[in-house]
């Protein structure tokens, strides 16, 4: 470790450093940030892109006083190392330990929790307004990636502080990326200011050159009242000036002196100002540097090579993709829509195979959601694959778009329930409970991998609205489960036998109750009924009517939050069948759950199998 980094106990010694050791101070922290990123599995590649930027940030800025947002906020470890928590990285996105994006009970530095993109210029005008009417004096920052500004959040509040004209400093962190590529208009309009600096060049040289006289500081105020007029004739469509906000840029992120001179300019002047920042993602770091979007999230791996040390396998994404590729072999109006995540998704090989039948709409799953719509009232069948803690930014248009209209879109959901490491702002535990109140939608789990071909294939009979929801990663080695044969809607599967007990559970949770009941069965030798909820909604309210006379205890089991939930719904029916024995729902309780491995959080909230073997036992 190098002298500088270990000298940073607080930030403003970062304001006392000269040019030299800045440049040493970035590489050291490069250094830092890939052996422990290469330990712990982390976002790698956002964070080594913004290492000059950070520091250009604290020599212009006290953060004791002045505000800073990071958007999404995945690239903030920088700014955490040198807040004073650089100790703790060892521990990060462990349960209990360092997380992975801001949060505001971890540190006075940290002003507002982040974790979804296109969030940040909202809260730094919310702030700024704040201050203003507050009568306070400082600085307000907020940094925004290229590819969250796609976000139609952003947009708004674009729009809204061109025209309120509150102080605030937008930081726009170009590096052409957001997971995977950026695409859509905004980022061809960025590239087009990327490659057109002219602007900013010739307007300082006209204004330095003028304002040595007094007639030419009157020619210097004629020219800024036709302003516009000159940068429509060097950069076409100046959005953000149009919009009332002031434009510097573009800067190379990777020169301190040169940003340092920039901000300077942004604090003295009035009203908003956006400093377009062009950046690297990965910068410093070869492997990342050559494939940007693998190390954007990435588990742990070898720190000379890259290359990950456990593989990731075969997963429901992969399963995902493969199967949609072979069902839209036979069916040209299948088509594939994400937003901003392809690789992840597993739409990548899709997107290849069937170029004019993908649509990676950005980060935009509102518009996501509705183009599946219009598209489906066309006669076209739409799988829009999207991450359960993204669905919820489409809450409005599932049902105003897609359930209202009784669309056939299917709402393909990935990590439903828990994520691990990314923690609240990213676990999927909300989707069961949002979507069971809203009418002509039904909800599918499949109980294992094997299943999601059947049920994919199934959907394209089935001419409603529709969500497939699977969680991510793969399934539990120490068990094997017989994939059903068919679909029959509304209908459930007994997977086992058993007398007294009842378990009810869905989708993965169907593997872990599955271990629990076999180590009664070994233990007790007691045999617990088990039944997969393949359908999530409707319930089969058959089995319910049968289990509700034959059985004395019932137990439900769902990756998701109980309220709402299934066992929510199972409940309410037992209660109409005047169900007099005990019931317990297992799931998560009225509470954001945190980061950790996904192991030690299903232990913790009772769902791995040990604590489901503890709920049975207590209803025996």
């Amino acid at each position: 470790m190098g002298n500088i980094l270990e000298g940073i106990t607080n930030p403003e010694k970062i304001q006392k450093l000269n040019n030299n050791k800045i440049e040493k101070l970035a590489k050291e922290i490069r250094e830092f940030l890939i052996d422990n990123v290469s330990k712990s599995g982390g976002h790698l590649a956002s964070n080594l892109g913004v290492v000059e930027l950070t520091l250009a940030l604290f020599k212009n800025f006290n953060f004791e006083e002045d505000r800073i947002i990071w958007d999404v906020g995945h690239q903030s470890y920088v700014y955490k190392m040198l807040t004073g928590r650089r100790h703790k990285f060892s521990t990060l996105r462990q349960f209990n330990g360092l997380s992975g994006f801001p949060k505001r009970e971890e540190s006075k530095y940290d002003y507002f929790d982040t974790g979804h993109s296109s969030t940040s210029l909202s809260a730094a005008s919310g702030m700024a307004r704040a201050r203003d009417i507050l009568d306070k004096d400082y600085n307000v920052v907020a940094v925004i990636g290229d590819g969250a500004l796609t976000g139609g959040m952003a947009i708004e509040a674009l729009n809204d502080i061109g025209y309120n004209k509150s102080k605030i400093i937008i930081i726009l962190n170009d590096n052409q990326m957001s997971i995977s590529k950026n695409v859509g208009g905004m980022s061809a309009y960025l590239s087009n200011a990327r490659l057109n600096p002219k602007y900013n060049k010739i307007k300082f040289e006209i204004n330095s050159t003028l304002n040595t006289t007094d007639v030419g500081k009157n020619i210097a105020s004629s020219i800024n009242k036709i302003k516009g007029s000159i940068k429509r004739l060097v950069v076409p469509s100046m959005l953000f000036e149009d919009m009332g906000i002031k434009y510097l840029g573009p800067i190379d992120g990777h020169n301190v002196k040169e940003l340092s001179k920039v901000i300077a300019k942004a604090k003295a002047a009035e009203g908003p100002i956006m400093i377009h920042v062009v950046t690297k993602k990965g910068k410093g770091c070869a492997y990342a540097e050559k494939n940007p979007n693998k190390y954007h999230g990435i588990g742990p791996f070898n720190h000379d090579n890259g290359e990950v040390k456990v593989a990731s396998g075969r997963t429901y994404s992969k399963v995902f993709g493969e199967t949609l590729i072979s069902l839209a072999k036979e069916d040209r109006e299948i088509v594939a829509i994400t937003a901003a995540m392809p690789d992840g998704t597993g739409l990548k090989e899709f997107s290849k195979e069937f170029p004019k039948r993908f649509f990676d709409v950005g980060i935009a799953e509102e518009h996501g959601m509705t183009l599946a719509a219009g598209m489906a009232v066309e006669g076209l069948k739409p799988f829009f694959a999207l991450y359960s803690t993204f669905l919820q930014r489409s809450y409005d248009q599932v049902i105003h778009d897609v359930c209202i209209q009784n669309l056939p879109v299917k709402i393909c959901i990935d990590r439903a329930g828990i994520v691990g490491e990314d923690g609240e702002t990213h676990q999927g535990i909300f989707d069961i409970s949002f979507l069971n109140t809203i009418p002509n939608m039904t909800i599918i789990a499949p109980k294992c991998m094997e299943e999601l071909p059947l049920i994919m294939k199934w959907s394209l009979t089935y001419n409603r609205p529709l969500a497939i929801r699977y969680p991510r990663g793969g399934d539990i080695k120490e068990v094997i489960l017989e994939p059903l044969k068919t679909i029959e809607y509304g209908k459930w599967e007994k997977v086992k036998e058993g007398n007294k007990i009842a378990v009810i559970a869905t989708g993965k949770m169907v593997q872990h109750a599955a271990i629990a009941c076999e180590k009664i069965k070994k233990e007790l030798n007691l045999d617990i009924e088990l039944i997969n909820a393949t359908f999530i909604k409707p319930v089969d309210k058959d089995v319910i009517k049968k289990l509700a006379e034959d059985k004395e205890g019932i137990i439900t089991i769902e990756d998701n939050t109980i309220i709402g939930g299934l066992g929510s719904i199972i409940s309410q029916e037992l209660n109409n069948f005047n169900y007099k024995g005990k019931v317990i729902n297992l799931g998560y309780k009225d509470k954001f759950i945190p980061h950790g491995k996904v192991d030690i959080l299903y232990k913790l909230n009772k769902l791995d199998s040990n604590g489901i073997k503890e709920s049975i036992v207590s209803l025996l």
